[in-house]
């Protein structure tokens, strides 16, 4: 067998019973894992961003009873990801399954991997009958965030978890900072609930929890900008104080006071809506700059 870790899945399949599944990014691991009796495969966040390797994969997957996720690809493209679900469909693959592992995304924000669950309720929109898992290791990059994000995959009525565990977390050869102890990932199973997917209420709270959480994503970000605000303020008051120069300047509060009510335009707001916010972080920029 070419690779010990194959070996090492061989024998805990044997001497457990468990399935035992591992990530494959060409067609010579393909064929290797079919080989060694992996149970089950998955194409990393990489590997179907590129529809190349994706095809590559599929090919060599093409006439065996293998069991395939998907997980998202690296960025925010949806397209992709369906893309490659229909590539392995095309290869007969009839069982496959989506894992939403979040996604590289620009600006700050509390997590690694931007969850968009937005994201992911298009993709059940699109494929109802996959299986649908969340990886909220990934998503997290921390493990003192996996919890909650855990909770909020299954409380939107994802199928199951993809969860990183690790006997010593700390002495973790690969992304130790996200990986649960034993103790941890069990102290998590008890919390989590799973709801009820055939009811219409249960189908009205997932669609509520998932625009939820896309706004606490936002929310995030705005904080995270306006922190950035502040800090771009201070230094302006640190230069006026240096040259001399008055903290309010009404003309230049005007112009961009013209500007936002130009964009805001643009994006459907209310002008007395942003004037509200903008005034606000105005009055909290002019503090900021004394």
């Amino acid at each position: 067998m070419g690779s010990p870790a194959l070996e090492w899945l061989r024998l805990v399949k044997e001497e457990t019973g468990m399935a035992v599944c591992t990530e494959v990014a060409c067609a010579a691991h393909v064929e290797e894992c079919l080989r060694a009796g992996v149970d089950m495969l998955w194409i990393g966040a990489r590997t179907s961003a590129n529809p190349f390797q994706v095809q590559e994969i599929a090919s060599a997957l093409e006439g065996s009873e293998a069991t395939v996720l998907v997980k998202n690809p690296v960025n925010p493209d949806i397209g992709l990801w369906t893309g490659a679900l229909e590539r392995l469909e095309r290869s007969g693959i009839r069982e496959m399954g989506m894992v939403l592992r979040g996604f590289s995304t620009e600006g700050p924000g509390p997590y690694r991997n931007a969850p968009l669950w937005h994201l992911a309720i298009e993709m059940r929109r699109r494929f109802p009958l996959l299986p649908f898992l969340a990886d909220p290791s990934h998503m997290a990059g921390r493990r003192e965030l996996v919890p909650e994000l855990a909770i909020k995959a299954m409380d939107l009525g994802l199928d199951g978890l993809m969860i990183e565990c690790h006997c010593n977390p700390s002495a973790a050869l690969s992304d130790a900072s996200q990986q649960l102890s034993p103790e941890e990932f069990f102290s998590l199973l008890g919390r989590i609930r799973t709801r009820d997917k055939d009811s219409a209420d249960s189908d009205y709270r997932s669609a509520i929890d998932a625009l939820r959480s896309e706004i606490d994503d936002i929310d995030g970000k705005i904080l995270a900008l306006l922190a950035q605000r502040m800090d771009a303020s201070r230094r302006i008051g640190i230069q006026k104080k240096e040259h001399n120069v008055a903290i309010l300047q009404s003309s230049r509060w005007d112009k961009v006071l013209e500007r936002i009510h130009k964009q805001a335009a643009e994006y459907g707001l209310e002008e007395s809506f942003v004037d509200r916010i903008f005034n606000t972080v105005h009055d909290e920029s002019v503090k900021a700059q004394k």
